[in-house]
């Protein structure tokens, strides 16, 4: 049987109503209208989507794939926004291989604030590097992440990687 865990301290968080709405900024329309990418840490931009770091990472090298047109559901990426995301997807993991050599990867999208979307208003896609044995007692017992390099010097890196093909 699982043990149960109790935060009740968690419960003001849930049951507000504009977390992740209209009336919050939705980083994937702000951002990428400022043209300042190396403070906003765009790393790509493609027609329709572009590939950024993520300011909260799991890990280093934690990317964030999303489209530039503010959409809340996966069926509402028209085909050209899919290609594109996708594409970029594959290109995040090809360029953070050549840069960190992970052992794996998670991929994937928060679908809603109930699916653990931090911005249900824009979908987009987590791309997290993984390394055996990255899963340590900070994370799970101290619910703390230990992140070893600064966004500057990842962003750094990617970038770099992206220049010389």
């Amino acid at each position: 049987m699982p043990e149960t865990m109790w935060a009740p301290w968690r419960l003001e968080y849930v049951e507000r109503t504009d977390v992740g709405t209209q009336h919050s900024t939705d980083i994937f329309l702000k951002l990428p209208q400022e043209q300042n990418d190396e403070k906003n840490l765009i790393l790509f931009r493609g027609v329709t989507g572009f590939v950024m770091l993520n300011a909260f990472p799991y890990s280093n090298g934690h990317l964030l794939v999303a489209p530039y047109r503010q959409v809340c559901e996966l069926e509402e990426l028209n085909d050209e926004e899919l290609l594109e995301i996708n594409k970029l997807t594959a290109s995040a993991i090809i360029w953070l291989k050549k840069v960190y050599q992970p052992n794996g990867f998670n991929v994937g999208v928060n679908l809603g604030r109930a699916g653990g979307a931090g911005i249900p208003v824009h979908i987009h896609w987590h791309v997290v590097p993984r390394w055996n044995g990255d899963t340590n007692f900070m994370t799970t017992v101290a619910d703390t992440r230990v992140i070893p390099e600064s966004l500057a010097s990842t962003y750094e890196k990617l970038s770099t990687a992206l220049r010389d093909g």
